[in-house]
C-alpha cells in the first residue's frame, strides 16, 4: 500500500445518511419540467398517475440489487467496486474514468447554474456575474464536505427535509381543492391516439429520469456504520419515499389541472401552485425558493458523494495517486473533491453545456445496466470467492431482470433518439479509457515485479 493510502476514511454516516444522499440526488430540478413532459406521454390524467407510480414501482428493483451488492461489499466506489469484484477491471476502470470525465463534474456544474438561474427571480443580475455566484455555491458546499464527512451528512439530512416540506405542504392543501372531473381528463395526443396501452407505456418510460440517482449512497458504502443493515433499509426506504412523494405530486397536479394544462405548461409545478388557495397569489416566489432548495439539496448530495469513485480506483493504483490522499484532520478524499469541483467550476464557464452532457447519455446507461448483470456473476462465485451479502434481493433473478429492461428501454430510446452522438461518445470513452486503463495496469505490474525481486 503506498504511503497516500495508508489512512482511511471512517464510518461516520447512519442510516438517515443513506436516506438523504438517494431522496437528496434523485428529488431534483427534472421534478419541475418532467410533469409535463410525462403528461404530454400520456394523454390523460388517469395514465399519469398511473405512469409515475408504476414508473416508481419499476426502478425499486434496482435498488433491491443496488442494496445486495452494497451489504456484499461496504465500501466507497460503487459501481466500480461492483464491477471489480465480478472480475473486470477494465468495465471498473471505464466506470470511473467516464464518470471523471463525462458525467460528475457537468452534473455539478449544471446544478450550480440552475441554483443561480432561480436566484435571479430575486436577484437582478445577469450573465457572468451569475457564473461567479454559481462558482461560489460550489466553493460553499466543496468546503462543507471537505472539512467534515459527519457535518456534511448532517447538512444533508437537514436540506433533505427542507426540500421535502415545500412539496408535502402542496400535496396537503391540494388534497382539499380536488376536482374530479379532472382527474379522468385526458387531450387527444399522439400517443393516445394510438392505443391506451401504448401511451401509459410511454408515460412511464418518460419518468425514469425523474427516479434516477437513488442508490447514490452506493458511493460511500465505506463511510456508513454498519453498512451491511444499513445499506439495503436505507435503499429501499428512499425508493418508498420518492415514489410516494412523486404520485402524491402528480395526484393533486392531475385533480386541480387539466391534462392538457399540464401537458403544455413549461412550468407545471408553478402553474399547480398558482391554484392552491391562499399562496396562489405567491406561487412565482413560492416555487422559485422550493427549486433552489431542492438544487442545493443535489449540489451538495453530488459535491458529497461522486469524488469517491476516484478515491477507490487511486486505491487501487489505478487512478492518480493523489485521489487516494485522505486529510490527517478532516478524514476526507479531500484531494479528490478538490479537484472535481475545480473541474465543474472551469466547465460552469464553458458553453452549451447540457448539450455537451447530453452526449454521455448512453455511456452512463450502459454502465448502469452493466451494472445490473454483475449480480449474476458474482451469485455465481459465491461464498468461495467473497461473495456473502448479508441482504439478498427478493425474487431471485428476477428483480435484476427488471432493472436491466428497464434500463434497456431507456438504451433503445437513446438509440433513437440520438444515434449518433451516443456511438460517437461511447468510441470515445472506450477509445480513451482502455489505453488509460493498460497503462496504470502495466505500471502496477511493474512495480509488482520491481517489489517481488527486491523481496527475493
Amino acid at each position: 500500500m503506498s504511503e497516500n493510502n495508508k489512512q482511511e476514511l471512517g464510518r461516520k454516516l447512519g442510516l438517515g445518511a443513506v436516506i438523504a444522499l438517494g431522496v437528496g440526488t434523485t428529488v431534483g430540478s427534472g421534478i419541475f419540467s418532467s410533469l409535463s413532459e410525462v403528461a404530454n406521454a400520456a394523454g390523460s390524467s388517469l395514465f399519469l398517475i398511473l405512469a409515475f407510480f408504476i414508473g416508481g414501482l419499476l426502478q425499486i428493483p434496482a435498488n433491491f440489487v443496488y442494496s445486495e451488492l452494497a451489504s456484499a461489499y461496504p465500501e466507497d466506489g460503487g459501481q466500480y467496486v461492483y464491477f471489480r469484484e465480478a472480475g473486470s477491471r477494465p468495465l471498473a476502470f471505464l466506470c470511473g474514468w467516464i464518470s471523471f470525465w463525462a458525467t460528475d463534474p457537468p452534473s455539478i456544474s449544471i446544478m450550480a447554474l440552475a441554483i443561480v438561474n432561480y436566484l435571479a427571480f430575486f436577484i437582478p443580475v445577469h450573465g457572468l456575474i451569475l457564473k461567479f455566484i454559481a462558482v461560489g455555491f460550489v466553493l460553499l458546499f466543496m468546503s462543507i464536505h471537505l472539512r467534515s464527512v459527519k457535518a456534511g451528512g448532517a447538512f444533508q439530512t437537514v436540506i433533505t427535509a427542507l426540500k421535502i416540506i415545500p412539496f408535502a405542504l402542496v400535496i396537503g392543501i391540494g388534497l382539499f381543492h380536488l376536482q374530479s372531473g379532472l382527474l379522468m381528463s385526458s387531450t387527444p395526443l399522439e400517443g393516445f391516439a394510438k392505443g391506451g396501452f401504448t401511451a401509459l407505456i410511454a408515460g412511464i418510460a418518460a419518468t425514469t429520469w425523474s427516479y434516477d440517482g437513488m442508490g447514490a449512497a452506493c458511493y460511500m458504502s465505506g463511510e456508513i456504520n454498519d453498512a451491511k443493515r444499513n445499506m439495503p433499509i436505507g435503499l429501499i426506504l428512499t425508493a418508498v419515499i420518492v415514489l410516494a412523494l412523486y404520485s402524491g405530486l402528480t395526484f393533486v397536479a392531475s385533480g386541480m389541472l387539466g391534462i392538457d394544462e399540464l401537458a403544455s405548461s413549461e412550468a407545471p409545478i408553478a402553474l399547480l401552485a398558482s391554484k392552491i388557495p391562499g399562496i396562489g397569489q405567491y406561487a412565482g416566489t413560492l416555487v422559485a425558493i422550493m427549486a433552489i432548495i431542492v438544487v442545493i439539496g443535489s449540489l451538495s448530495s453530488c459535491i458529497m458523494y461522486q469524488p469517491r469513485i476516484e478515491y477507490a480506483m487511486a486505491k487501487d493504483n489505478l487512478f492518480f495517486k493523489s485521489f487516494a490522499k485522505v486529510h490527517p484532520k478532516y478524514e476526507t478524499p479531500y484531494f479528490s473533491i478538490i479537484v472535481q469541483c475545480a473541474v465543474a467550476i472551469v466547465l460552469i464557464f464553458a458553453t452549451n453545456l447540457s448539450g455537451l452532457l447530453g452526449y454521455f447519455t448512453m455511456v452512463a446507461l450502459l454502465k448502469n445496466i452493466l451494472t445490473f448483470f454483475t449480480i449474476f456473476v458474482l451469485r455465481r462465485k459465491g461464498k468461495a470467492h467473497g461473495y456473502n451479502p448479508s441482504y439478498k434481493c427478493p425474487g431471485g433473478p428476477i428483480m435484476p431482470i427488471i432493472a436491466i429492461v428497464m434500463t434497456g428501454t431507456l438504451i433503445y430510446g437513446e438509440l433513437t433518439y440520438a444515434p449518433l452522438q451516443s456511438i460517437l461518445c461511447a468510441v470515445i470513452a472506450v477509445a480513451t479509457g482502455l489505453p488509460a486503463f493498460y497503462y496504470w495496469d502495466s505500471r502496477n505490474k511493474k512495480t509488482e515485479k520491481a517489489d517481488k525481486q527486491l523481496a527475493g
